[in-house]
């Protein structure tokens, strides 16, 4: 309905404001008068207006292009339109540039603005209606903070809702940037455990000794800089769920703590002797083939037979390719806001050229680069130039011939050098661009001896 759309008429001369907001208001549309830039720039942040007819020549020391901009910081997403007696190709230039949709001269025709206004409010109202239509979309697919309409993933979501209550463990597989945390916390959330606690765990973080001290906790003067007892996360989860991601970098020691943890319920503190009984589930994730590992003698065959109760295999975002537009609407609405970006939508173009990149750092590494998009975006909509880089990467790849007469280890040191220089040091983007783990990685710079950047 037209009274939704607000409009105000902002003119120093009085016979010329009102008879043209006379002419809306016969139009059906709700509309108010500002006596110059000034008056309209107090009152506009008092409704969500539409659409501003701005006289360019006012007096009082604000002018239309004044005003305009201003009105713009108040309502970036409102149609300016520019209206003078004194039309000039300079005049009408600065106008445009500074973000006016149209540039009418006087005397105004009243029919020439209601098929002006008519075509503006019809935009308008398919822009409304498409962003209500990927809103429902986006909450349609939206899964405890998980966005896919993907087969795949929509099967595990099932999954999720079928085991969330049980006590049963479970290991969740999948490529780095998957989302293993977030299936982890869906089935913690939806499940009877809800209101308890969610401890997570990177078992790739610490060493061996430390990693046993977050895990069970430590008696005091247990070891040197034991000042006092700290519980472990195993007794902070108690009655809720512990997540150990990736779960397959722990050592053999490691390995047999756990399981008597998973078979009794029960362990000590490190340098306890005191008994401590837990009721906890226990979920795991890793991107490596941990049957694999099995078979290497790497991973211990009773922890992973443990583990691999309820196993869940998250699909790389390669192989679900129909989530990228879905999730490309969630992060731009979450992101801009966060970045003080008024980004809105992405163009065909852009989302095109997303669609064909095959994603090795997966929802993680697409998340990445739309938030790198939108902070150097110079525009409302993402266009293909913002994610240029992406581009570079791809032809850098392609470009790059292997020498003949170079090792494997000299390969890796090459790749992984070129990388941490390209991620100016930043591991986690390195690991993830690599599709390694953080530790696997520091542990590469250690044995090549590289520098950080």
């Amino acid at each position: 309905m037209k009274s939704h759309w607000n409009i105000m008429v902002v003119d120093d001369e009085e016979v010329m404001r009102e008879s043209l907001a006379a002419w809306l208001r016969e139009d059906g549309y709700v509309v108010d008068t500002a006596v110059s830039g000034k008056d309209a720039i107090e009152k506009a942040p008092q409704k969500e207006y539409a659409i501003f007819f701005i006289d360019l020549k006012m007096p009082g020391g604000v002018d239309g292009i004044e005003t305009m901009m201003e009105i713009r910081k108040l309502h970036p997403e409102a149609s300016v339109i520019i209206v003078t007696a004194y039309a000039t190709v300079d005049t009408a230039i600065t106008a445009m540039k500074e973000g006016a949709q149209e540039y009418i001269v006087k005397p105004c025709n009243p029919e020439e603005i209601s098929l002006l206004v008519s075509r503006i409010i019809k935009i308008k109202n398919l822009q409304r209606e498409n962003t209500i239509l990927r809103k429902k979309l986006t909450k349609q697919y939206n899964f405890y903070d998980i966005v896919s309409k993907s087969s795949k993933m929509v099967d595990i979501f099932s999954l999720v809702k079928q085991i969330s209550s049980l006590r049963s463990t479970v290991l969740i597989q999948g490529e780095s940037g998957t989302g293993k945390e977030l299936i982890a916390r869906a089935i913690h959330f939806s499940g009877d455990r809800a209101g308890k606690p969610f401890v997570c765990v990177s078992c790739a973080a610490l060493t061996e000794s430390l990693l046993e001290s977050e895990l069970f906790g430590h008696e005091k003067g247990s070891f040197t800089g034991a000042n006092s007892q700290k519980k472990g996360k195993f007794e902070l989860a108690d009655g809720g769920t512990i997540f150990l991601d990736e779960i397959g970098d722990i050592s053999a020691k490691l390995q047999m703590n756990l399981l008597r943890v998973l078979q009794e319920r029960k362990f000590f503190r490190v340098g306890g002797i005191e008994e401590i009984e837990v009721d906890v589930r226990v979920i795991t994730a890793t991107n490596k083939n941990l049957a694999q590992a099995v078979k290497e003698g790497t991973f211990r065959d009773d922890l992973f037979y443990r583990l691999n109760v309820i196993n869940i295999q998250i699909p790389p975002l390669r192989d679900r390719k129909e989530d990228i537009p879905l999730l490309v609407n969630t992060f731009i609405e979450r992101i801009g806001p966060e970045v003080g970006k008024e980004v809105k939508e992405i163009s065909e173009c852009a989302l095109k050229l997303l669609l064909n990149y095959d994603w090795p750092g997966n929802v993680r590494q697409l998340e990445n680069a739309v938030e790198r998009a939108i902070v150097t975006c110079k525009s409302r909509i993402l266009s293909e130039e913002d994610f240029s880089f992406l581009n570079s990467k791809s032809s850098e790849t392609q470009e790059w011939n292997i020498p003949h007469d170079m090792t494997l280890e000299q390969l890796e040191n090459q790749i992984i050098t070129t990388t941490l220089q390209r991620t100016h040091g930043n591991i986690k983007e390195a690991s993830t661009i690599l599709g390694i783990d953080r530790s696997t990685l520091y542990d590469r710079i250690k044995k090549f001896n590289l520098p950080r950047n």
